[in-house]
Formats: structure tokens, sequence, C-alpha cells
């Protein structure tokens, strides 16, 4: 059985202790320190069934809440505060399994910060992030200066991306993936939405999609 364990850490003194989620499989190869979307906070079932399925492949992950929905709130924290806890998490990830090689990222809004965490800092002992569905856009409003941070990430970036994504025309993502050389890498999930939610049609569930998922992030992180 895969041990589990629940967390506390500060962000700051304004903005007190968040929760977090450890969970850690035996023979872990690397910690994967994972945000949530701005809608669901860490218990949401996609983060939940995420972080069981990478623990199936290895990788441990360290989920965590961002102030507002440790407090139950609706509406994202202001920027400076996001990306603080990103960095605060980080540090608390290291700080619990200091043996295990660090990656960073998330869902949606949860990745977006960490890369600009990362944009204006390195992330100390991370060496690579990853985006589970990098939400580059509004839906309905094309555009791709969200992503103009990426140029000043250092560290490799892994974009997993449904193709229908309508948060990320791929039409945009791809050359913004190509511009960054060998330190942007696009994995597309064939007829995903935002959620990673494909049409009954495909005949795939959401475990496929899942697996899928996971194992495109470890053979990442195995070449990284």
């Amino acid at each position: 059985m895969t041990p589990v364990k629940e967390l506390r850490f500060a962000v700051s003194a304004r903005a007190g202790e968040v929760s977090a989620i450890l969970i850690r499989p035996p023979k872990s190869r690397l910690l994967l320190v994972l945000a949530h979307g701005a809608g669901a906070g860490m218990r949401h079932r996609f983060m939940e069934e995420a972080a069981t399925t990478l623990a199936s492949r290895g990788i441990a992950t360290f989920r965590y809440q961002f102030p507002y929905t440790e407090k139950g709130g609706k509406r994202p924290d202001p920027q400076p505060v996001l990306l603080a806890t990103v960095r605060a998490a980080v540090a608390a990830a290291h700080a619990v399994a200091e043996d295990l090689p660090l990656l960073a990222g998330g869902k949606s809004m949860g990745g977006r910060m960490t890369s600009l965490t990362a944009s204006e800092e390195p992330l100390p002992n991370v060496k690579g992030l990853v985006f589970f569905g990098f939400p580059l856009h509004a839906a309905g409003s094309p555009g791709s200066s969200r992503g103009d941070h990426l140029q000043n990430v250092t560290v490799p970036m892994l974009f997993l991306q449904g193709s229908r994504d309508k948060l990320a025309d791929l039409t945009l993502l791809r050359p913004i993936a190509l511009r960054l050389g060998a330190r942007g890498t696009l994995h597309v999930i064939d007829d995903a939405d935002h959620s990673f939610a494909v049409p009954k049609r495909t005949g795939r569930d959401t475990s496929a999609i899942l697996a899928e998922l996971a194992e495109a992030t470890a053979s990442w992180a195995e070449r990284t």
C-alpha cells in the first residue's frame, strides 16, 4: 500500500499555513510538487486520481492548497500570494523528501503559477516543470501573451495538452514549445479537453487518459 501523509506548511506570516498531501510509493524515483487549478482544490477527483496513477509509475506527489482554497474560497488569491505559495510548497516538499529529485507544476492555473514563479527566480532543486493543461488564453479569446514568461524559465518543461483544450489553441502553443528548443516538450492527448475528458466514441475512459499522462511524465522525466 502506498503511504499517504497529510502535512501543513507556512506560506507567509500574512497568508498563514496551508495543507498538503504527500504520496510516496515504494522505490519512488522523483517527487512532483503538484498545484491545483483555479476552480478546485487538491482533493479534486482529477488531482487525486492523477496522484494515484503517477504513484503507479514510481512518481511521488506533493499536492497542496493555495490559501484561498484552504479557507474555502472560490476566488484565487492575488498573484503574489499564489507565487509565494508555489515557492513555499517546493521548499516544504524538498524538506520532507530530500533524497528525491524534484519536478514542479500543476493543473491549469497551478501549472502557470509554477512557471511564473520559476521565471522570476529558479525554484531550488527543481529539475523540470510539468503542466497538466497549460492555460494559454481564456476560452474563446485565443492569444499567446500568457506564455511570454516561459522564455525566462531555465529548466525543461513538459506540456500535457488535450487536442480539444479551449484554453490552449495548439496552433499557438506549438510555436511556443518549439521556440523553447530543448526546454520545451509538447505531448498532445487526442480528443481530450481542458479537463482531459474525451468523448465516449473514442472508447477511452478516464483511467486510460490518466495512464497516458503518467507514462508521458515518467518517460520525459527519465530523459530530463
